[in-house]
């Protein structure tokens, strides 16, 4: 048996005001990673500065990373932190900007690397000039703990998961202060996401006795409190715990890899920009249905859970933080039926090819992606 690893950051700061942290750093320069206006206008973005310059930091601001970020914006990040070398790299707010900073720092110490090289997950050595910092704003991504990161090829349609012990940061910041600014739509949604984390995590045929704790631990923690913290936001018991549960299935999934939920929402983001966690949501009761023919983890968690039926309380989860039960029915990005079958063909290739794939509890075809992707579009059990 081959042996296995278990990789996270060397620090996780947690709790209210965790960014005071930033204070203690120390280095000539820093730069921040961040999306567009939420965090300067929360002023979360200046209290972060503020603290970087307590430390004697001279400050570089990277902003505008557009959701679902393009190759185009690492290489270009990569350039920007080449003029300013900094020590440090500080990425702030959802998975976007962290996926992002990750890449950045490739084309910061290794500019003109050829990105096809990442895709095939040969990374350079990293930490040659800077390390890197994650600070999420969503409970969500758990990219502040992982060796993912999600890049879009804009010109093909694209969504690449990329995957290096490289790229998991040097130290992750929880402060509970940040998520609890998120509106319902985007707690529903990055709360889905931490869901599917946890449930391919354990379900995973790399999963072991490091990743199962903290994989049913997030589940459980997300059926708990996901539903109170969509409803209300201020209410910090549940903001933390969501903040804690995306952490922990991060913790797990970046050591055990996920499977075909994940390979067919980025393959229908990159089509039509669905919401990652919105996209998991809506596929991840179907590939329940068709995962449960390989393995007995479903229902090994069903027990623990104390429900009879998985996918059903996932349905009615969504149903409850106001996601729909089937993509043809999606009102916060609409797909039609025509553009849908379009694109079925590449879409389901791409998906079964995807890195995800490899970790899947039970081998789909081409096919078997296809047909799940029609189920979960027109809403019917997925029942081969």
């Amino acid at each position: 048996m081959a042996y296995s690893t278990f990789s996270i950051p060397k620090q996780v700061i947690h709790g209210n005001n965790a960014l005071e942290f930033l204070s203690t750093l120390e280095g000539k320069r820093a730069s921040i990673v961040t999306g567009g206006h939420s965090m300067k206008r929360f002023g979360f973005l200046d209290e972060a500065k503020t603290q970087l310059e307590k430390a004697g930091m001279e400050v570089q601001i990277i902003d505008g990373v557009e959701p679902d970020p393009s190759i185009t914006t690492c290489k270009a990040g990569g350039a920007k932190m080449a003029e300013f070398q900094p020590d440090w790299i500080i990425a702030l707010g959802g998975g976007s900007p962290m996926d992002a900073a990750k890449v950045m720092w490739v084309y910061y110490e290794h500019p003109g690397y050829d990105f096809m090289e990442l895709v095939r997950f040969n990374f350079p050595p990293l930490r040659t000039k800077a390390k890197l910092i994650c600070i999420p704003s969503t409970s969500g991504t758990a990219s502040e703990i992982t060796a993912f990161s999600v890049i879009t090829d804009t010109d093909n349609h694209i969504k690449y998961p990329l995957v290096s012990p490289q790229i998991v940061p040097d130290v992750a910041i929880l402060d509970d202060r940040i998520p609890a600014k998120m509106p319902p739509l985007i707690t529903a949604q990055t709360g889905m996401d931490v869901m599917t984390h946890a449930i391919e995590a354990y379900v995973s045929t790399a999963a072991d006795d490091y990743t199962d704790p903290l994989a049913l631990h997030a589940i459980q923690l997300v059926f708990e409190y996901l539903e109170t913290a969509v409803k209300e936001p201020t209410n910090m018991v549940a903001r933390q715990k969501m903040h804690d549960a995306s952490t922990m299935a991060g913790m797990a999934f970046s050591n055990c890899s996920l499977g075909i939920v994940h390979s067919m929402a980025h393959k229908i983001g990159g089509e039509f920009h669905l919401t990652h966690g919105e996209a998991n949501a809506l596929m991840l009761p179907y590939i329940i249905q068709f995962n449960k023919k390989a393995t007995s983890k479903y229902a090994r968690l069903e027990g623990i859970l104390g429900i009879d039926n998985l996918e059903h309380a996932i349905w009615n989860l969504n149903a409850r933080i106001g996601l729909t039960k089937t993509i043809q029915e999606g009102t916060n990005t609409v797909i039609k039926e025509k553009d849908f079958l379009a694109v079925l063909d590449r879409m389901s290739e791409r998906a079964e090819a995807d890195a995800c794939t490899l970790t899947n509890p039970r081998k789909p075809s081409v096919e078997d992606i296809k047909n799940i992707y029609k189920a979960a579009y027109y809403g019917k059990d997925v029942n081969f």
